[in-house]
Formats: C-alpha cells, structure tokens, sequence
C-alpha cells in the first residue's frame, strides 16, 4: 500500500524507505505508463545512496507496462527536462528529492514538451490508479537503452549568452555535492572565469551541507570564500542543480528576485515588448523593472507546475521565482539554473561594474525573507490577518496579499505543514521592521 503523503502539489517525495521503497517505485513506473500512455520515456537520476534502487524498480514498472525507457544516467533535474524536449519523449521522470536532506527521495514527472504532471490532474490520476490494484497488462514488455545528454546540455545553455562578452571573472562556484558538479564542467570549459570550485564531488550523503541555498547556514563557506579570495561573486546550486543563487563580492546573498530583475533586463533590451511572469513573492522591484522596460510582467501563483503552463499559454520569454527557479520559453518553458547563472554572468560582464552595483539600480526595497510560523487553524488566522489589514489592497491569488503604499505582505499556507509562510516587503529597514513584528505577533498569537 502506497504512502499518499508522498504524492505533493508538485512532486512524488518522501523518506527512503519508510515511505518511499522500491515497490512504490515500480508501482509508480507501472501507473505512469498505464495512466499517461507514455510509450517512450526518459529517465533521469541524481547522486543520492538509493536513487539507482529506485531507477531499477521504476524502469521495470515503466517496461511492465510496454514503455521503452531511455536511461539518461546521472544528470540535474533541468537537463532532464532539456532530453525530453529536445529528443522529443512521450515523458521525463527524474529521481530526486531536490534540496531535502539525504534520508529523502522522490520523482519529478513531465509530459511531452517538459510540461510537468500535477497532483491536481495527472499525478491524481496516477495515484488511484495504484489504489485500485490493477493487475499487470498482458502486452509485449518494453526495453531500456542508455543515452548520455550532458554534452548535448551542455552546447544548448551555453547558445543563451555571447561568449565573446564575457569577462574572465573569478567565480566561486558551491555544488554541495550535487548534480551540478557533473553538469557544470563541460560547460565552464567554454568560459574563459576562473572558478573556485566547491563540493563538485557527487556525494548523496551531503558531507559538508544540504544542497538548499537558500537557507544562509548553506551558503556560509561559499560567501566566506568569496570575501577571502577577492572573487567577483558567487553561485550556489541545490541538490538538483536547477536552482541557482549568486551572491556578491562581499558575500551578501541576492534573493531569487533580483536575479529575475538580472536576466529581465538582458532579455528586454533585447526586445522590450516581451512578457515575463514572476511569482508574487519576488520584490516590487521585479514589475517595476519590468514595465519601466517596455515589458508585460505577469503575477503568479508560486509553483512550476503553474507558472510553466501559464508560460506556454502568454508565450512568455521568461519567468522567475524568489525561490531560484528560473524558466525559459527557448527552453521548452523549463526551468535551469545553469542558463539564469550564464545569462547572468553575460549581464555582470556587460555592466562593466561589481554585481552589488548593478543590483542597486533597480532594488530600493527591504524584505523579511520568508518566515514560518505553526498555526493550528490556518483559515481561521487567515481571515483575522485579512480584517486587520482589510485598508489595504487585497488579493487571494495565493494564500492572503496585502498591499499598502509603503509595504505589502503574503502569507500562504504549506502544501505539506500545518504552516504559514510570511514574506514581508517595505521601502526602508524600520518600516520592515515595525510590520514584520506586529504581522507575526497576530500570526503567532
């Protein structure tokens, strides 16, 4: 019987193998084909200890079913999705827990085009398909072959930027033991930086830190680096290589939003009437730039899931989120860390000035960043937040907005905790301050 906590908004994820084992794998491999008729189907994995378990019982599941599997070896969540757009599979899955800790592991699925599968439809779908115990089919069974992508991944990211404009920088490079320490050397091959690598040994156990940037204790050595080598900045990546944060040569973090506001301005001034998407989470900072540029920008939920499809139907050029996912219509409207990182290096060699600098020019804004707080009646500590700041402009695109000339709030629930999650935003440090103090009081009261 299958765990169905696993199966979140986004994703298959859960603890290896108390809720995740061999046998849902093949469960899983077996109700993808059946349920999506996917008939040929790339399958990716990263470095952790029992990913190669679960491809074995995945694959065999998928071949029970009559799909012919293609075994992409070990590769990041995005070139996962480069494969299945590129060589034009029914399907993608990649085996991954992404930035959770090395007792996780999970699935990421996609549809023909990288268009990922939703627990609100298809992952639905799949999950009372395993329920029901339908037995195995009695078709001819499928086959697997091996294709090695990284190459072919790597020649692709690297036709976004000019490589005659880039400047030889030194660039401290984090992979915490991730999937982007196989997948960044073919392309730094072609840049002429100077890298300091960090932790590009793939290591599923994450010796030295979890692969999540975007909590500050992860980015410690790496920031630390920066200032002790005089590096021009720094990257880090997660788990699975397709989120992507940089910091600068004082080893300050930027948020996933400036790096939106980064790679928005390259593209509109390559053609300012383009459409970009960003979650409404990122900074105040990110439309304003957008539209000062002849831009569209476009607010959405927070979620891949959402935001690509929406991409795909506005033809969008780019999309971003505060968390350090950043998607490309040229890349099947597919997120990739390693493109935001390269088009970002391009517009840091073109400004010809340090990358705090240029950040200054469009962020004149202060942010909590993101704070969780346990509630025991979310719907009803929503509806308090909403009366007490019902002079405001008020949205419920995603959990509960709130805006106000001189500083707006989200807060939304978990998908997966009995959390809320606040993101507070305000023109200078004491209005933050003052808000963010009086918003958690009422939230924790």
């Amino acid at each position: 019987m299958i765990t169905e906590s696993i199966f979140k908004a986004y994703d298959i994820r859960g603890t290896v193998p108390d809720e995740l084992d061999t046998l849902t794998a093949y469960e899983i491999g077996r109700a993808l084909a059946a349920t999506q008729n996917m008939k040929h189907v790339a399958v990716g994995r990263d470095m952790r200890t029992h990913s190669g378990d679960l491809f074995g019982a995945l694959a065999r599941g998928l071949m029970e079913e009559g799909t012919r599997v293609v075994d992409v070896g070990l590769c990041s969540t995005d070139a996962l999705y480069f494969a299945v757009g590129k060589f034009g599979f029914d399907g993608g899955v990649m085996i991954t827990a992404s930035h959770n800790p090395a007792r996780y592991n999970g699935f990421k699925i996609c549809g023909p085009k990288a268009v990922p599968l939703s627990n609100e439809r298809e992952l639905k779908v799949m999950r009372r398909w395993i329920r029901a115990g339908v037995p195995a089919a009695s078709r001819p069974a499928g086959s697997t072959t091996t294709q090695d992508i990284r190459q072919a991944y790597a020649d692709h990211v690297l036709t976004f930027i000019d490589l005659t404009r880039i400047k030889p920088f030194r660039v401290v490079i984090d992979a915490g033991n991730g999937m982007a320490g196989a997948m960044l050397p073919p392309v730094l091959a072609a840049l002429p930086i100077t890298v300091e690598p960090l932790y590009f040994e793939l290591d599923g156990t994450f010796p030295n830190h979890q692969a999540s940037p975007i909590e500050p204790e992860n980015t410690e050595v790496m920031r630390r680096t920066v200032r002790e080598t005089g590096a021009d900045f720094g990257c880090a990546f997660d788990g699975d290589a397709d989120r992507m944060f940089l910091c600068d040569a004082d080893g300050r973090m930027l948020g996933g939003d400036m790096v939106v506001c980064l790679v928005a301005r390259k593209l509109l001034r390559k053609d300012p009437h383009q459409t970009i998407l960003y979650n409404l989470i990122c900074s105040r900072a990110v439309p304003e730039l957008i539209t000062r540029l002849g831009g569209k920008a476009v607010r959405t939920q927070v979620g891949h899931a959402l935001i690509k499809p929406q991409m795909a139907k506005l033809n969008a050029v780019f999309g971003g989120e505060h968390s350090g996912h950043f998607y490309f219509r040229d890349n099947w409207f597919a997120d990739s860390g390693l493109i935001a990182f390269l088009v970002a290096l391009e517009v840091i060699s073109e400004a010809g000035r340090p990358l705090a600098g240029i950040v200054r020019e469009f962020d004149p804004y202060v942010r909590s960043g993101e704070i969780n707080s346990r509630v025991l009646d979310i719907p009803a500590k929503l509806r308090e937040l909403e009366n007490r700041y019902a002079g405001g402009e008020i949205d419920h695109l995603d959990g509960l907005t709130a805006s106000f000339p001189d500083f707006w709030f989200n807060v939304r629930p978990s998908n997966t905790e009995p959390l809320l999650r606040l993101n507070v935003e305000a023109g200078d440090a004491d209005t933050l301050k003052r808000k963010q103090d009086e918003i958690l009081a009422l939230i924790r009261a």
